[in-house]
């Protein structure tokens, strides 16, 4: 039997395919991120191929001005070192939307008042817990940072309450609108909560109530007359959707915040480009392992949208994606 090779059998089964070979990646001294992930790109396999298609497309969405960006943040990303890359992005105005967990805003708001997160101490969970010390995997933070956070946050909202004390209103508050006045009253130019108030980058946190910030508008609402209306966000949410031309979508992690972006771009047939990163896998069913294209399915994603799924850890790599782009953004 005749052996045709690749390059025939890719031709005859399509002529506008092209058999394109596997470039072997070289690594030079004092390279450039953005020269290493040119490098994936001429291999464009397996994980490295993905990096570099992902790079690629974070620089379409960026420099595309008729594309709005919509960031979605999941797991600890703040305590896991992100928060000035997420800070940068804002700063640039490269996102209009950040959707996130209330935890990722709670430890921006606890690095604002003033804490830290700390590196591995070495010690086992309950002498961890007799010292006044939580874990996040590797991920250390004091107890005392969080009395000051709760310190602060009370009295935040007993500003915002007093801003907000009208009957006619209902004393109603969505969450976008309050995540916005906590980000007025922060006082810390590096903070996700003040850069976003300060720069028109709006926030929505639909699970905000799972979270320290939630525990503490548990407590206040006891004796307090400030109410929190989830729903309410979705007047904005819907408008940004529809006066947007296009969407794009970074995903960090899956969970609330992804489906809170591809859900609310629903309305309008859905995104038209976007990249994950996940650690999860998809046989199980879950939104978080689930690869983009599934989203089609459910016009969460638009016939001819041009997506990327990205298995491994956010942490890693999408600050390499990032600085590997960042030579190609338009100024």
């Amino acid at each position: 039997m005749e052996n045709k090779g690749i390059e025939n059998i890719s031709s005859n089964f399509n002529p506008k395919l092209k058999a394109h070979k596997v470039k072997q990646i070289e690594l030079k001294n004092e390279m450039t991120v953005s020269q290493l992930i040119d490098e994936f790109d001429s291999s464009g396999v397996l994980g490295s191929g993905r990096v570099s298609r992902a790079r690629n497309l974070l620089i379409d969405m960026v420099n595309d001005d008729d594309m709005q960006i919509f960031l979605s943040v999941a797991g600890p990303m703040v305590p896991g070192g992100l928060r000035n890359v997420i800070a940068d992005m804002i700063r640039k105005r490269q996102i209009s939307t950040l959707i996130t967990s209330g935890a990722n805003l709670t430890h921006d708001m606890v690095e604002a008042f003033g804490g830290r997160h700390y590196k591995d101490l070495g010690f086992d969970d309950e002498e961890l817990n007799d010292a006044g010390i939580g874990r996040i995997a590797d991920v250390y933070t004091q107890s005392g940072d969080f009395e000051v956070f709760e310190e602060k946050i009370t009295e935040m909202l007993e500003i915002i309450e007093k801003k907000y004390d009208n009957p006619k209103d209902k004393n109603i508050i969505s969450i976008e609108k309050l995540l916005y006045e906590f980000g007025m009253l922060i006082d810390d130019e590096n903070s996700i909560l003040y850069l976003a108030a300060h720069n028109g980058v709006n926030i929505f946190a639909p699970g905000l109530i799972d979270s320290m910030i939630g525990l503490q508008l548990w407590i206040f609402s006891q004796d307090h007359n400030l109410h929190v209306d989830a729903v309410g966000d979705m007047h904005h949410l819907s408008d940004v959707v529809f006066e947007t031309e296009k969407v794009g979508a970074i995903m960090l992690g899956g969970g609330i915040p992804k489906h809170y972006t591809l859900a609310s771009n629903l309305l309008k047939g859905g995104i038209d480009a976007g990249f994950q990163i996940t650690m999860d896998r998809p046989e199980t069913g879950s939104l978080s392992g689930a690869r983009l294209e599934e989203a089609k399915s459910w016009s969460k994603a638009k016939h001819g949208s041009k997506l990327v799924t990205v298995i491994g850890d956010t942490t890693i790599l999408f600050p390499l994606i990032y600085a590997g782009a960042m030579d190609h953004f338009k100024e």
